[in-house]
């Protein structure tokens, strides 16, 4: 499922004080079902696509797709935390090392 970002979520105005709180528990149940393009992930990260494709296959980030791949929103975080790790000092081997283990 490809999920189009929203505009704004504007919790604040909303009329019943507990529509807000109802609205953030329904997108974080969707989170698991976003799925963001190689283009989108690059946007989000502030990388490359070389940089993407490396990172992806030396650190074994899952995708879906056949055409296209799609990444998941834990993908994106392994990702992002890849790059701080990379911020900090660590090679990429040290980076990926580093990673918290994976939900299965």
């Amino acid at each position: 499922m490809f999920v189009q970002p929203a505009a704004h979520l504007h919790l604040a105005d909303a009329e019943d004080p507990n529509e807000g709180l109802r609205t953030v528990l329904a997108l974080g149940a969707r989170l698991e079902a976003i799925e963001l393009t190689v283009g989108q992930v690059c946007r989000a990260a502030g990388i490359s696509k070389m940089q993407l494709d490396y990172w992806t296959h030396k650190a074994r980030i899952p995708t879906k797709g056949n055409k296209q791949r799609l990444y998941d929103v834990e993908s994106l975080r392994t990702i992002m935390l890849i790059k701080q790790s990379l911020a900090s000092g660590r090679t990429l081997a040290g980076a990926v090392a580093a990673l918290p283990a994976r939900r299965s």
